[in-house]
């Protein structure tokens, strides 16, 4: 890479506890030439607090794409920029790829400063698997487009997540209930690292409820946690339960066979009446 070109440094930033940034983010944030943030009064306080005075641009989803193309000019130049959303990791939900792609297009370096994420901070403490898990961003505006994406969603094996506002949580999670079985366990964490933070899970209809009695867990921002979909597996008759049924069927219908023999074994009725309709083909 050429020695004229600037460099971009995509830098996370507390989501909400000031004390939660890097040194070496706090470092790459004082030697920069400039700072893209996306609310530049937001990210003003946050820069006061530790000494920053570098200049600041704005660049949100509305001009994302305008300012892409004034900042890479300036990398070009020779500027070192960093890219700053309001809290934590850019562009997890927050405006910044169009800027990224066009620095990778060119070959112009892009350096990450890790460190905060609500998603990542949330699923750490969700107690639900989490080796697998999918970030599914904001959650859609309508309820009938929640709903179409819940029941999408319903089926996944794996845990997914995704971000809500104050504003929609309560219908949100009520359109999660239509959509889920209501023993799935759901788990919201809202405020982290603030103040009032709290992680809340439970059976859907539980936390449902917690969040229609209490006004509080109606405020602030929110991760909503589901649990991926439990896949029953395959069961077999045994020897004991496929003689039963033989000796059974000598005397009596399907269905009183079948009966009998859920009666006695415990197991399952359809994988019974399964097994009871292949003897009976047989003989």
């Amino acid at each position: 890479m050429s020695a004229e070109l600037g460099k971009l440094y995509v830098v996370a930033t507390p989501i909400g506890n000031l004390a939660d940034i890097s040194f070496r983010a706090v470092e790459v944030l004082k030697g920069v030439d400039l700072i893209a943030a996306e609310d530049t009064r937001h990210v003003r306080m946050l820069l006061a607090h530790y000494g920053i005075h570098n200049k600041l641009v704005s660049l949100h989803q509305h001009n994302e794409e305008k300012i892409a193309g004034s900042l890479l000019e300036k990398i070009r130049s020779g500027l070192t920029i960093a890219l700053v959303s309001d809290a934590g990791t850019p562009l997890i939900s927050d405006p910044g790829l169009p800027l990224i792609r066009r620095l990778r297009e060119e070959g112009i370096e892009v350096s990450p400063i890790p460190g905060p994420c609500a998603l990542i901070a949330a699923l750490s403490v969700s107690a639900l698997p989490v080796s697998r898990f999918s970030f599914e961003g904001f959650a859609p505006r309508t309820a009938s487009e929640r709903k179409a994406f819940f029941k999408e969603k319903s089926s996944s094996q794996a845990t997914w997540a995704f971000y809500e506002s104050s504003h929609r949580i309560l219908a949100s999670l009520s359109d999660l209930a239509e959509m889920l079985p209501p023993e799935r366990r759901v788990v919201i964490a809202r405020e982290l690292t603030k103040l009032h933070e709290t992680v809340v899970g439970d059976r859907l209809d539980r936390v449902l409820a917690i969040v229609e009695w209490d006004e509080n867990m109606r405020k602030g921002e929110f991760v909503v946690m589901v649990e991926g979909a439990t896949v029953e597996k395959e069961q077999a008759v045994t020897p004991e339960q496929h003689k039963l049924l033989s000796v059974l069927l000598r005397e009596c219908s399907i269905k009183t066979a079948v009966d009998m023999a859920v009666e006695i074994t415990g197991a399952r009725k359809k994988l019974l009446y399964q097994a009871a309709l292949a003897i009976a083909e047989r003989e």
